[in-house]
């Protein structure tokens, strides 16, 4: 398990060419090993401007390095205050080199998912980049509402998409594990891209599938609508997911825009694939 970056209650971002606008966020982000796992291999990526979660896989320490490879490349390839999908794809080509290079020729297979969000520019207009590789998520809160930003790259949602099985049952399907894109295995990674507001009361959750095989829509919607700064979200969203059963590592990271003045109403947000909007 590696984290890179901590919590921040209030931080700053320049906007290029706009010395008076203000874009201020808050961010918090925690990770647990669980009730079931003995090893942690979730890592974190938590610092302005691009946030990720990584959920190894490969057994023993082999899905750590694989999370651990990801989250370090991208945090290496990110260096300035915004950046692009061409930046976010070079760290995950170095993270699938550094798996390959570290897998045991033993294992069956090393890698990790990859979710996060990354703030970007068009013209001058701060937007999130969201993008995502296998089934851990992304998703949005706004005005009470719920959204699932990414779609799930594996054999359920694939059954969902095609009307076989209901979304309620993909949890309990046998194959609810097998995930159908991944970052490692010596495979290039393919992610899936979304475009999302910078807009002044905004909150993101980006997450690892320990969270959603405990918590449904409902109950993350309302620990996201209780008040609490990102932190204490964070902090609330891990603990409830132990009490449900903690059957996995379980990583969550909270982003709130707490305020966006100068800067013009950027609208145009329809993202690639459309979001799935929860319960």
């Amino acid at each position: 398990m590696t984290e890179i970056g901590t919590s921040d209650a209030s931080f700053r971002v320049d906007i290029p060419d706009f010395p008076d606008a203000r874009l201020v966020l808050a961010w918090g982000a925690v990770t647990d090993t669980g009730h079931r796992r003995a090893h942690n291999e979730d890592s974190f990526l938590a610092r302005a401007p691009i946030f990720a979660v990584a959920d190894g896989m490969g057994g023993h320490s082999a899905g750590d390095v694989a999370s651990a490879a990801v989250v370090t490349r991208l945090a290496e390839a990110v260096t300035e205050s915004f950046t692009d999908a061409d930046t976010i794809e070079r760290g995950l080509q170095a993270a699938t080199i550094d798996i390959g290079l570290a897998a045991d020729e033993k294992e069956l297979g090393v890698g990790t998912t990859v979710t996060g969000a990354a703030l970007s520019l068009q013209g001058d207009e701060p937007f999130w980049t969201v993008f995502n590789v296998g089934d851990s998520r992304v998703y949005l809160f706004e005005r009470e509402r719920l959204v699932q930003v990414t779609v799930d790259h594996s054999v359920v949602q694939e059954l969902v998409d095609a009307g076989v099985i209901r979304a309620e049952d993909a949890e309990s399907h046998p194959d609810s594990n097998v995930i159908t894109r991944a970052v490692g295995f010596n495979v290039e990674a393919v992610p899936d891209y979304w475009v999302v507001p910078v807009r002044a009361g905004l909150r993101l959750l980006v997450c690892s599938d320990g969270l959603t095989k405990e918590l449904d829509a409902e109950a993350i919607r309302l620990h996201l609508a209780a008040g609490l700064s990102a932190e204490e979200t964070a902090v609330a969203l891990v603990e409830a997911a132990l009490e449900g059963g903690g059957r996995d590592n379980i990583t969550t990271i909270v982003i709130d825009v707490l305020e966006t003045s100068g800067l013009g109403e950027f609208e145009n947000t329809i993202p690639r694939t459309s979001p799935t909007p929860t319960p």
